[in-house]
């Protein structure tokens, strides 16, 4: 039962909004940065080893591991830790809406609820792997799969690309999701960084982008 809760938890089908988010890709498409498969998957995998690998991912575990021992302060703490790294609006927004939306829905289905203020989504996908029992590797491994497809099938509406690359740039990237789930076991607190100033620089124009399909 914990494998199907950990599909359900990484389906496209999960209403928590992801669809209308890019994180920062759309922008990018719109500066020329990405403009076909080969810089769709540079600039996926470059958020992905640059960002996600050393600031979500480690982040993810944090919560997982808080849960666990049912440490309230710490999740707090590494809540408010995460949205401080979100470096425009848009982003914290876009993290905020995330999780209250599948905070609602855990609540909705009587699994409970993350009690912070603003429960980021990678503390509500904690939440809920937690409870559900989840293998802390698998659950990161299955957030590192959501997280990438979405970025992939922004890319297939956006750029566009054919169904055909995205499944491609899929295949490619999701080789590396592994090894990033083993390196954030091992990453120190001290160690985590977001230090991707192109997204920043993106995400802050994205605001006032004239044409968009997405809400960052």
């Amino acid at each position: 039962m914990s494998l199907a809760k950990l599909l359900q938890l990484a389906s496209p089908a999960l209403p928590v909004g992801a669809y209308s988010y890019s994180g920062g890709l759309e922008a990018a498409i719109e500066a020329g940065v990405v403009k076909d498969a080969a810089t769709a998957e540079r600039w996926i995998g470059d958020v992905l080893e640059h960002s996600v690998a050393r600031m979500e991912a480690p982040i993810l575990l944090s919560f997982l591991s808080s849960f666990a021992r049912n440490d309230l302060l710490k999740v707090e703490e590494t809540n408010q830790t995460f949205l401080a790294s979100r470096e425009t609006a848009e982003l914290r927004a876009e993290t905020v809406q995330m999780g209250y939306s599948l905070n609602r829905l855990l609540k909705d289905v009587g699994v409970g609820e993350v009690q912070v203020e603003e429960p980021s989504f990678p503390a509500a996908f904690a939440f809920a792997a937690a409870h559900w029992k989840i293998n802390p590797e698998d659950a990161l491994q299955a957030y590192l799969w959501a997280w990438l497809e979405n970025q992939v099938m922004a890319a297939v509406k956006a750029v566009p690309l054919g169904q055909t690359d995205g499944q491609r740039i899929l295949l490619s990237l999701g080789n590396f999701l592994p090894s990033i789930a083993e390196k954030a076991k091992t990453l120190k607190e001290e160690d985590m960084g977001n230090f991707v100033p192109g997204i920043a620089m993106l995400s802050s124009v994205h605001e006032t982008q004239y044409s968009r399909l997405f809400r960052s």
